[in-house]
């Protein structure tokens, strides 16, 4: 780009008050590790809070992670992980986050040039949300870290980039999750309709939108797993050959453990009272064995045992309706990866006593929703708008989430 254009792009991109408009890159890499989702988003604001949002999507693009950077990141995420490890994907994810925007602007038919501004979530490799003694006086707090470094991704697609959500929640005593509720009252709030947003991604969240909502009514949490116990029995049984269960097809052609999915139920996590988080550390790889050896003990077939995978996520959705919901809401709204399992879906129609629908049919991708959150919470934050849901992770106030990294 040339040093004109780049100097122009900087300044729209860092002065709030004169930008009505902008074009947004938002990325999003979840614990599910398949890749990067990008998604090119034209954003206005016409009002206050999130539902003075209003979001367009240009494009959408997909960068699959290969098999051996994806064991690379796993390996950071779990106890083998090193710092070494850690540090050099750090940079390397800023690369291919990089690479990801341009692919995404080049979709639209946009060069970076045209682009304002980055919104990346990272990756989250290490999320503790329950407060832990830490060796700096008498505080207990809660940590997460976020890899793929802002700065990296700024320097390589000379865009102005905002990253590393999470932290500014964290240090005012927020879980630093679940993100996605601002996104989810500019996207689904409706005045006459009680909607649950309901992602399944490796992790399922849901955001409960009230009828005409204001961010003080919106309550959020991560209900357990989403994908990942499902992807984790699937990538045991094939010796990783496959890493997900496509179109639910050895779920359909199993018998759910009904003992088995009420035993899992008994977690204290599915107990225990929201602001709530959870990610890879409890539900992973560890708990995916667990699972299947208890399956092999019962006797359950391959099958089997991926459907009682499945009707777990549902159920645990359902049951968290049941327990933390002000009353059954309207319709459900699903996104994510898991929109696209037909068997999954179905059995959450059964569980909850309510409409269950897909995101595409509000005009968003269900496999671009977290993209477009993050789209949108790096507006929010170049206004310098705050952009968390207290009610949502815990928080002790709003705050603006998202460090600004400006390309040098």
């Amino acid at each position: 780009m040339s040093d004109a254009t780049s100097d122009a792009r900087r300044r729209r991109g860092c002065d709030s008050e004169e930008v009505g408009e902008r074009t947004v890159v938002g990325l999003m890499s979840g614990t599910s590790l398949d890749g990067v989702d990008a998604a090119c988003c034209r954003i206005r604001r016409d009002g206050e809070g999130p539902r003075g949002y209003d979001v367009s999507v240009e494009s959408f693009v997909t960068c699959p992670y290969d098999a051996a950077f994806r064991e690379r990141i796993a390996t950071a995420c779990g106890e083998a992980g090193t710092v070494a490890t850690a540090c050099e994907l750090n940079v390397a994810l800023g690369a291919v986050f990089a690479g990801a925007a341009e692919d995404a602007a080049d979709a639209a038919g946009l060069s970076l040039a045209d682009v304002d501004a980055v919104g990346s979530h990272g990756q989250t490799i290490r999320h503790v949300p329950e407060p832990q003694s830490l060796p700096v006086g008498d505080d207990r707090l809660r940590s997460t870290l976020q890899i793929g470094d802002g700065s990296v991704v700024a320097e390589r697609t000379g865009v102005p980039t905002v990253a590393d959500f999470r932290t500014a929640d964290v240090a005012v005593g927020g879980h630093g999750a679940p993100l996605v509720p601002f996104a989810d009252i500019a996207l689904l709030a409706d005045d006459t309709c009680f909607r649950v947003a309901q992602n399944v991604g490796g992790i399922a969240n849901c955001t409960a939108l009230p009828p005409d909502p204001t961010r003080g009514d919106v309550s959020a949490f991560d209900t357990g797993p989403g994908n990942m116990v499902v992807d984790g029995v699937v990538e045991l049984l094939t010796d990783g050959e496959r890493t997900y269960d496509r179109d639910g097809r050895l779920a359909r052609a199993g018998t759910v453990d009904e003992a088995l999915v009420e035993e899992c139920l008994d977690d204290d996590y599915f107990r225990s009272e929201p602001p709530k988080s959870t990610g890879r550390e409890r539900f992973g790889r560890a708990y995916a064995r667990e699972f299947l050896d208890a399956c092999r003990a019962r006797n359950l077939s391959d099958e089997d045992a991926v459907a009682t995978a499945t009707a777990l996520t549902a159920r645990s959705v359902a049951d968290a309706y049941r327990r933390f919901l002000p009353r059954p809401p309207d319709e459900v709204v699903v996104s994510g990866g898991g929109a696209y399992n037909p068997e999954l879906v179905g059995m959450l129609d059964d569980a909850v006593d309510a409409e269950v629908r897909t995101i595409d049919q509000y005009g968003v991708g269900a496999d671009e929703k977290e993209a477009v959150a993050f789209a949108l919470l790096a507006a929010a934050a170049m206004d310098g708008v705050p952009n968390n849901v207290p009610e949502a992770t815990g928080a002790s106030r709003p705050v603006v989430m998202g460090k600004r990294c400006p390309p040098q």
